[in-house]
């Protein structure tokens, strides 16, 4: 946002994992567009709840995800 653009005049951004999978996938669909992401040895503390005090599951990822998009028939 350049310093001129109030809050109200910009775009609507995304904020949350969520909104920016469904922005992607909305984007791609029919476009016969597919994503790779491939990850080495990341780790993730994935929260239980949103509070300073959420224990975290702690995962580890290794490998290839992809996303593929298409219409439907």
């Amino acid at each position: 946002m350049s310093e001129a653009e109030s809050p109200t005049e910009r775009v609507d951004e995304t904020t949350t994992w969520p909104d920016l999978a469904i922005s992607l996938y909305d984007r791609l669909t029919g476009r016969n567009a597919e994503i790779t992401y491939d990850f080495e040895d990341m780790e993730v503390a994935v929260p239980s709840g949103t509070g300073e005090d959420a224990e975290h599951a702690h995962w580890e990822l290794d490998g290839t995800i992809r996303v593929t998009t298409r219409e439907r028939d």
